[in-house]
């Protein structure tokens, strides 16, 4: 059976996921293996500022590229010698790259990973897929979400509606009816998550990231300022849907803000924020007739470990429950990592990564360049 392995590095930039997974035609998707490749500081640093850029070299964008394609290179070194398996056992890497910037709407679309396949492979001696978005871009889809196909291969239930709620830099859902519905798999991002919300700990705190969500828990919830930050186009929009930094970034916030506000309010505003726009857009797409009592939402990525942002996802979902994403059979730190490990087994066999309902392509697609051994 093919062992693929995934890459993936999300707008976090505070690592590498590395992912080692069996596919095969006739059973789900299997995770063998895992571990994170952490970003260097000066790595990260450059990264962040070339994604808020209004211009850049070419020298410079060769540079990082190079340098973060070597760090994946290091990535799956490490998880083979961590699993002792052998590069020519390996069919393909799928590799996402470092999105820099995603702007899939207008009369130019685009969207921009920093990756380079063929270093990959040569540094690593590993067939790799890259560049997957691009082509789904062309046939006029919004390039993103990519998940909700390798989702509904995974947790697609016989008799319930399932929610994959990735809770990533932005969130985004896969809406799963029961494996025998008529009705269509339906994916799009909801709005942001650990972006505003590290970018704005950040700016109060040395750490990265707000742990657990305590100092949003001990802010009060500005519903000013929610409606305010609601009140965006982008949360009335109906689905295929999908976002990035740049729309939803601190300058965004900064213009939202009357300038007294107590900065931990902010941060709890903004994990309501969260929390409101997941309500939203579920409620936006999902078919009337369907009872929220009957829907099982399943937090994944790295928002899934903290733990105010699920009190208030349980508070506002209700009666939709919370099922932890390890009852699945997956780790939620692991699952898109995972996916592009089975987008790239997709492109090996030839068989489409994209659902026409999810990204509004003009028909399905088999996603990414081939780049031998």
């Amino acid at each position: 059976m093919p062992l693929m392995i995934g890459l993936m590095s999300g707008t976090s930039l505070d690592g590498i996921d590395t992912a080692l997974v069996r596919c095969d035609h006739d059973q789900r998707p299997r995770l063998l293996a895992a571990r994170v490749q952490p970003m260097p500081a000066a790595l990260r640093q450059a990264l962040w500022a070339l994604c808020h850029a209004d211009s850049v070299t070419f020298a410079r964008l060769a540079e990082l590229e190079t340098r973060f394609c070597r760090l994946q290179a290091e990535a799956v070194t490490a998880l083979l010698a961590q699993t002792g398996t052998s590069a020519a056992d390996i069919d393909a890497i799928g590799s996402h790259g470092q999105t820099i910037e995603h702007r899939p709407d207008g009369d130019f679309p685009w969207t921009c990973q920093l990756d380079n396949p063929s270093l990959l492979a040569e540094l690593t001696g590993c067939p790799v897929v890259g560049d997957f978005r691009r082509r789904d871009l062309a046939a006029g889809g919004q390039g993103a979400p990519l998940a909700p196909a390798f989702h509904a291969a995974l947790f697609r239930d016989p008799e319930e509606w399932r929610v994959l709620l990735n809770l990533g830099g932005f969130a985004n859902v896969s809406l799963l009816p029961p494996q025998h519905s008529s009705q269509p798999i339906i994916g799009f991002d909801t709005g942001p998550a650990n972006a505003l919300l590290d970018g704005w700990y950040a700016r109060h705190h040395p750490g990265t990231f707000d742990r657990d969500g305590s100092w949003a828990a001990s802010g009060r919830v500005d519903s000013a300022l929610l409606a305010r930050l609601l009140a965006d186009p982008f949360f009335q929009r109906a689905p295929p849907r999908s976002t990035g930094r740049e729309h939803f970034h601190q300058h965004w916030l900064e213009q939202h803000l009357a300038g007294d506000e107590h900065a931990a309010d902010v941060q709890a505003t903004l994990l309501e924020l969260t929390v409101a726009s997941v309500r939203d857009g579920i409620a936006l797409a999902l078919p009337k007739e369907i009872g929220a009592d009957r829907i099982s939402v399943v937090p994944c990525g790295g928002g899934a470990h903290n733990r105010y942002l699920n009190e208030r996802l349980a508070a506002r979902l209700a009666p939709m429950k919370l099922l932890p994403c390890e009852r699945l059979g997956w780790s939620p730190d692991w699952l898109e990592a995972g996916a592009f490990a089975w987008l790239a087994w997709r492109r090996l066999t030839h068989q489409p990564g994209t659902l026409t309902t999810v990204t509004g392509a003009g028909g399905e697609r088999v996603l990414g360049g081939l780049y031998a051994r």
